[in-house]
């Protein structure tokens, strides 16, 4: 793959966050589904319930289904039998209308099977794990004054072949007190960020895309619409840096790679249920602004790179999968200096955030409470003369690639 067509697609694996917010969000049913091994899982009554972020279902129900044998509840604690083994599960029971729920994620994780959530069918997903290696990503570890701070390389987008995580991910998280991400992406559909989102990304003096672009351009874009079953001026009232995010992120979700599935919403879901406080590098509107405030040209460059080359952003996508999962730190850095072909989008894009990161990473080092984090940002951020771990070794850390 070329550096030009690397560039035109890296915006996909490190914002993905935002794409999944382009348009305002369908509300959901209220109560979620189940299902485990493919099959819906059916509640005579008492159905699960979403609460904060977390889907909670009725115990006892629920264990008899996994084949879970309940031993005690004394004090909301959970004592049980699985796979022939007593374990107390990790979240306390909790009684709603005199039934206990319990996370479903935490039942299903205990009983060996992958959990994700599902946004579009509104449903979670328990399924038998194959005995396999995580794919071993990126993971970097600094200390300094009993303080500990674990840097994750995250894509943003992933499907079910990323999980199980290596193990090395796992505990690293259970001894975290704060999980750190670019933005919260549980928090997209938030009416005060959609509106945010329909601001600046939407034309609000009148014009429409085709005002702003190349007739050609413009022409293209109506064309991939119409071949992918909608209306060439379904995005008119989108500027053209939202077009290009959009139209890479639907192909790449036509190859199965979401944002549902994604590195951060993973951790994100499993910090609620820790009840552990998810810290913000960034912003949705820093990052919507740096969008918002690229140069005319290089939106409509980036639109054009994403154009032509949309017929190959799956397979774009899935060499980075490939790489994220072999943790090939060569591959990463080559996709990292793809960037300099564009001042301007590299400044934006790493540059400038890398900075503002290291520098709230340096904040976490050199705090008096010797805590544990837990940082989740886009893979792309950490390599590099400007990267996250360069900026952390000039300024004294060592930092270690686990």
């Amino acid at each position: 793959m070329t550096r030009k067509k690397k560039t035109a697609l890296l915006s996909v694996a490190l914002s993905a966050a935002m794409l999944a917010s382009a348009f305002p969000a369908i509300a959901a049913p209220s109560n979620p589904n189940v299902e485990v091994n493919g099959k819906k899982l059916e509640f005579a009554s008492n159905a699960p319930i979403a609460q904060d972020g977390t889907t909670l279902v009725p115990l006892e129900t629920t264990f008899k289904a996994l084949n879970i044998s309940l031993k005690d509840t004394k004090n909301g604690t959970i004592t049980a039998v699985i796979n022939g083994k007593q374990v107390t599960l990790q979240a306390k029971a909790k009684t709603i209308d005199g039934v206990s729920y319990v996370p479903v994620r935490v039942i299903g994780e205990a009983a060996g099977y992958e959990v994700r959530w599902d946004a579009t069918f509104n449903r979670v997903e328990l399924t038998s794990k194959i005995v396999k290696e995580g794919g071993k990503g990126f993971l970097w570890e600094v200390k300094n004054g009993g303080n500990t701070v674990y840097l994750v390389g995250s894509m943003h987008i992933a499907d079910d072949s990323f999980y199980p995580l290596h193990p090395s991910f796992e505990e690293a998280f259970a001894e975290a007190d704060y999980l750190g991400v670019e933005v919260d992406v549980s928090k997209a559909a938030d009416p005060d960020i959609q509106k945010l989102i329909l601001q600046m990304g939407t034309y609000q003096d009148g014009t429409t895309l085709k005002d702003h672009i190349s007739a050609d351009t413009y022409k293209q874009v109506g064309e991939i619409l119409t071949k992918n079953g909608l209306k060439a001026d379904a995005l008119d009232t989108f500027k053209p840096w939202v077009v290009e995010t959009t139209l890479a992120s639907l192909k790449s979700m036509e190859a199965g790679y979401e944002g549902s599935v994604g590195i951060d919403l993973y951790f994100v879901q499993k910090a609620m249920e820790r009840k552990i406080p998810v810290i913000e590098l960034e912003s949705y509107e820093s990052q919507l602004t740096m969008f918002n405030d690229f140069s005319k040209e290089l939106q409509e460059t980036n639109l054009k790179n994403t154009l032509t080359n949309f017929e190959m952003v799956d397979d774009s996508v899935d060499q980075m999968a490939d790489m994220w999962k072999k943790g090939d730190d060569a591959a990463l850095l080559e996709l990292t200096k793809s960037f300099s072909q564009n001042e301007e989008y590299r400044k934006a894009m790493l540059d400038d955030r890398n900075k503002v990161m290291a520098d709230k990473i340096d904040g976490y080092l050199k705090g008096t409470e010797k805590a544990e984090y837990f940082i989740v940002v886009g893979a792309a951020h950490y390599l590099g003369d400007t990267g996250i771990v360069k900026l952390l070794q000039d300024k004294g850390y060592t930092v270690t690639r686990k």
